[in-house]
């Protein structure tokens, strides 16, 4: 089962870089490709990153692409997103949970995905 618990977030100032952690504590998921994706205020939740299980395939939301870099380590069981560059309009609460679409380069979670963690926020100022 997995468990995933985000981590990194915090407030910066336009044109800082954040690191966002997911780690899973069910030590499961590198059967799975993972993604990132974000739920700003009074938006709906989009995809921003994903990658492969065989980390060989990587996936960007246009917004994102070129600023943002996700990784991962399946040894120590964690998904990683770089995150530089920041703009305004990053400021959302991020999450991560698995992408099975990604190696169609579609960053969305499975069909009626519920174990959504609790997120970390990411605030960016102007």
């Amino acid at each position: 089962q997995i468990q995933l618990v985000e981590s990194g977030g915090g407030d910066v100032q336009a044109g800082d870089s954040l690191s966002l952690s997911c780690a899973d504590s069910g030590r499961s998921f590198e059967r799975y490709a993972m993604g990132w994706y974000r739920q700003a205020p009074g938006k709906e939740r989009e995809g921003v990153s994903c990658i492969s299980s065989s980390t060989d395939t990587t996936y960007y939301a246009e917004a994102v692409k070129g600023r943002f870099t996700i990784s991962r380590d399946n040894a120590n069981v964690t998904v990683s997103l770089q995150l530089n560059s920041l703009k305004p309009e990053d400021t959302a609460v991020y999450y991560c949970a698995p992408s099975v679409m990604c190696w169609a380069g579609q960053i969305s979670p499975p069909a009626g995905y519920h174990d959504w963690g609790q997120g970390t926020q990411v605030t960016v100022s102007s």
